[in-house]
């Protein structure tokens, strides 16, 4: 039996992107591509996320068009792959700084203690809390 490529619904897309927790953020940094991983939930097409400063940070804050890439692999010839693109949003409002950081402290218990210190005075300025506002998702797999 030979395994098929399929194209996923945006339906499914988006199901798989509220479901997975970790996924490489895609950037641009001095003309090239640059991919991390990261921690995010989704809610409201928003890949909400935080760091502290640094590459990513910076290379978003000079050029905002982003995209995530998740994966589920059973197997070499079983898998789906979701890539979302969007626009990168700093979040600077204090009240819903200390939101996002406790839905990601809830989402991911085991994040640090000094994570968990942040989240409970919505962190200190060197913090940076984001979202990624996903405006397109496309999505492939394999059975």
């Amino acid at each position: 039996m030979t395994a098929m490529l399929v194209r996923l619904s945006e339906e499914e897309s988006r199901r798989m992107l509220s479901a997975a927790g970790i996924a490489r953020l895609g950037c641009i940094v001095e003309s090239e591509p640059y991919i991390v991983p990261i921690n995010y939930y989704f809610e409201d097409d928003c890949a909400h996320s935080h760091s502290l400063p640094g590459l990513k940070i910076s290379a978003l804050r000079e050029n905002p068009r982003a995209c995530l890439q998740l994966d589920e692999i059973e197997s070499d010839a079983s898998w789906r792959s979701v890539l979302a693109f969007g626009n990168y949003e700093e979040i600077t409002n204090p009240s819903e700084r200390k939101n996002i950081l406790g839905k990601l402290i809830n989402r991911f218990p085991l994040l640090t203690p000094v994570e968990s210190a942040i989240a409970e005075d919505a962190g200190p300025p060197s913090v940076i809390v984001f979202r990624i506002r996903i405006d397109r998702v496309t999505g492939v797999g394999e059975d």
